[in-house]
């Protein structure tokens, strides 16, 4: 079905939002005229076995590969505990102070449908939102801006264990409940924040829904996008539009499939995230360390020309799938030939883990690609690299490239101003 329908069917449904189409928002950041360059706090409220491994392998059950096994397969005081010591320690708000001091501007924070409800008995155990407020408050506290991301909704919209729940397939568009109870989680997270746009400046209702599955995922996407859109900009339960941005993601479609997608004036303050990663197939990680800067550097073109706010809003320096359960607990990597059916590269000996292991040249390469890609993505509207922090794959962690180098504690300096050409 194209755009052009979903809009007609999204007017029916939310009619006010065309009614005050041309009333522009007032967003609490200045996109589009100034830069985001911002980072992910990757593995706090919403798990994932490469960022925090000891929290899986503590539990010697390797059953235990997600979050919903995490609650599932364990005693839950112990998970509880567990996931309770992990809330508390594991982002502080002095992680937030170190942000602000790398001159960054933006903190993206996932979170899952899970802390809302687990009404049809799903595992997860509950207790984020409290972590989630604090968030707020740290943020205001050290002037930086807060994107609220939805990382995982009932059912799972892509089937990666950071959605949740690890399966073969998303079946979050599969049933109708699910869209709904995702419908009216957005609704309790633009009420909640709809008078605090000035710190939660963006709500992102669904990170990464698989829209490589077929159309019926990206259907039930699009038509998604335009009801969020109807939540978050009317949260007042009347025609007052709140402030904060929606930001929407591709669905893993090229940005041209959403040429003239929710465009202004119809739609005020629409941003749309997209992911890049050269790590997630045997020909991407068979690049060579130029290939991938030059890959970097051949986005700009598209990145500059699109109609909507454009933010990247995932990606990284690492160029290997090394790290440590990053294709999933107990599985394997691409690029040392561990992971089934591919045929590998080489060693992944000093090319994730402790940054004390790299050497010079691999430092210098993680800041010539680091510094393709940031110069790259400002192109369009700004940056949020993932992720701030890792427990053992230093070439992901901003944290890390700040403490060794390959990342500058000014985002705007340059060591190889001419890297791109």
């Amino acid at each position: 079905m194209p755009p052009s329908l979903f809009r007609l069917v999204a007017a029916a449904i939310c009619a006010v939002s065309l009614v005050l189409a041309d009333d522009p928002i007032n967003p609490g950041f200045p996109y589009g005229s100034q830069k985001v360059r911002g980072v992910n706090l990757g593995g706090w409220l919403v798990l994932e076995p490469w960022i925090t491994p000891s929290l899986f392998d503590n539990t010697g059950n390797p059953q235990i590969i997600d979050e919903w096994t995490f609650g599932q397969f364990q005693d839950r005081g112990t998970a509880l505990a567990a996931l309770q010591n992990h809330w508390n320690t594991f982002i502080t708000e002095g992680d937030f102070a170190a942000i602000a001091a790398a001159g960054l501007n933006h903190v993206r924070l996932p979170i899952g449908y899970w802390a809302f409800d687990v009404s049809r008995g799903e595992p997860f155990i509950q207790g984020q939102l409290p972590f989630l407020n604090n968030a707020v408050t740290w943020a205001r506290n050290h002037g930086l801006k807060l994107i609220v991301d939805l990382h995982g909704a009932p059912g799972s919209q892509n089937g990666f264990d950071n959605s949740g729940q690890k399966k073969s397939f998303p079946e979050w568009q599969t049933s109708q409940d699910n869209i709904d109870r995702t419908n009216n989680i957005i609704k309790q997270l633009a009420t909640m924040f709809r008078d605090q746009s000035d710190v939660v400046t963006a709500i992102a209702p669904l990170n990464e829904p698989a829209g490589f599955d077929g159309d019926q995922i990206l259907s039930v996407t699009q038509q998604y996008w335009f009801d969020s859109y109807g939540n978050i900009r009317f949260p007042f339960g009347s025609s007052q539009q709140g402030n904060n941005v929606v930001l929407i993601h591709d669905a893993f479609q090229s940005l041209s499939f959403w040429s003239d997608f929710m465009p202004a004036p119809q739609w005020q303050g629409v941003a749309m995230d997209t992911h890049i990663y050269q790590m997630f197939s045997d020909d991407e990680v068979a690049r060579s360390n130029q290939d991938h800067i030059n890959n970097a550097c051949s986005r700009a073109g598209d990145l500059s020309s699109f109609h909507l706010w454009l933010i990247v809003g995932e990606w990284t320096p690492a160029q290997t799938d090394c790290a440590k359960y990053l294709n999933g607990r107990g599985v394997g990597s691409r690029f040392d030939g561990t992971f089934p059916g591919s045929p590998g590269v080489g060693s992944c000996n000093g090319l994730t883990g402790s940054a004390s292991t790299f050497s010079q040249s691999f430092k210098t390469f993680l800041r010539q690609y680091w510094e393709a890609q940031v110069t790259t993505y400002e192109q369009g509207s700004g940056w949020i690299m993932w992720t701030w922090k890792t427990e053992q794959a230093d070439e992901w962690s901003y944290q890390a490239g700040l403490a060794n180098g390959w990342i500058p504690r000014d985002p705007t300096q340059r060591q190889f101003p001419g890297i791109c050409g």
